[in-house]
């Protein structure tokens, strides 16, 4: 399983948001390269960039910052945030992002999505569902996650025929920032439901249990932000925990 440390940008600097309130943000001083390559130096293969500015305005806006970033350090990057073209996924990529994320366009434009992973390949872009509990069942929010797109996940994925999706970040938006833990019940219907795609466990992740669970259930890898920032643990010891837990009969 991959562990994914994330850093969320505003206005250049790294920063957490609460439930993905933009009323409620966490500024981290330490400059968000320098905090990649502390990230790459401790043993990380990956790492999540979000364009947070990006994501509220609908449109790009720190690609280049981004893509600066990503040169800079021997990593991987998976980025998105304001994603809404073909030509966003093309500068991503060729600014050497490796994996572009899709949010809401996912939920609202699956034609249009399809389109982009059949142009680029399920290995280019994964897709970012941002879920809450709505009369038992998981819905995708919108709009920053301030609106129910009315339709449940399950319905969604069923949209992506097997093999046209291969990624995929479910984020439990209640759980998001707050550091309460995982929500292996919903993570682990996903994966029995979609056993094809390459899950990523986000929201809520707040300690290295957390993270071996996700393994343990099957998850692909896992994203995890304000619990490092908060000293709960480091990426060097997420990458050390979860690669001496036992592999599950599911993980893939």
């Amino acid at each position: 399983m991959i562990i994914y440390p994330a850093i969320d940008l505003i206005d250049g600097h790294a920063v957490r948001l609460l439930h993905g309130d933009f009323n409620h943000v966490t500024r981290y001083d330490s400059h968000p390269a320098n905090r990649m390559a502390a990230f790459t130096a401790e043993g990380a293969e990956w790492i999540h960039v979000i364009d947070l500015d990006g994501a509220k305005a609908g449109e790009a806006r720190q690609y280049g910052l981004i893509g600066d970033m990503a040169r800079a350090v021997d990593i991987k990057v998976q980025s998105g945030g304001g994603v809404r073209s073909a030509k966003d996924i093309e500068h991503l990529l060729s600014a050497g992002i490796s994996r572009v994320v899709i949010g809401s366009l996912a939920v609202t434009d699956t034609d249009q999505v399809l389109k982009w992973l059949e142009q680029f390949g399920p290995e280019a872009i994964a897709l970012a569902l941002d879920v809450r509990n709505e009369n038992g069942l998981p819905v995708p929010a919108l709009k920053g996650w301030t609106q129910s797109s009315g339709v449940d996940l399950w319905s969604v994925l069923d949209r992506y025929p097997v093999g046209m999706l291969r990624h995929i970040l479910i984020t439990d938006v209640e759980r998001d920032g707050a550091l309460t833990g995982l929500n292996r019940e919903l993570l682990s219907e996903a994966i029995a439901r979609r056993p094809d795609l390459a899950i990523q466990a986000s929201g809520g992740i707040a300690s290295l249990d957390d993270l071996t669970t996700a393994k343990v259930i099957g998850c692909a890898g896992a994203i995890t932000g304000r619990a490092i920032y908060a000293g709960r643990f480091t990426v060097a010891e997420a990458v050390r925990a979860v690669a001496m837990t036992p592999i599950s009969a599911n993980d893939r």
